[in-house]
């Protein structure tokens, strides 16, 4: 019997909305790889909204928040697969254990990136 929305912890609660958002594979990440990216207001709704791809503290910064406030279509037109790959062994240290547990589930490479990167 499956579990009801009510039976479930806050943690399980998390890691369900984050997998819900997920594409069906990393190749569905599509997003630029260079120059500026404005957030919509649904992703980020205070603060720094446009972020520059050519420096690496704003991308990781992006790309944190497209992961733990974007939906399923931001995740696809904003993110890029060889960006999320190369930036993951960091970028999964700075991200909630719950969006980290839910990515490294579904897409196994992340996990390897970060293992060969350790």
């Amino acid at each position: 019997m499956a579990q009801t929305l009510h039976s479930l912890s806050p943690a399980e609660v998390l890691r369900a909305r984050y997998a819900s958002r997920l594409p069906a594979s990393l190749e569905d990440l599509t997003g630029p790889v260079h120059g500026e990216v404005e957030l919509p207001l649904h992703v980020a709704w205070s603060g720094l909204r446009t972020y520059d791809l050519d420096r690496p503290r704003l991308r990781m910064s992006l790309y944190r928040t497209v992961l733990a406030e974007g939906q399923q279509e931001d995740l696809a037109t904003l993110l890029n697969r060889d960006l999320l790959l190369s930036q993951w062994p960091v970028l999964r240290t700075l991200i909630s254990r719950h969006v980290r547990q839910v990515w490294e589930a579904r897409f196994p490479a992340l996990s390897r990136s970060a293992s060969t990167a350790a």
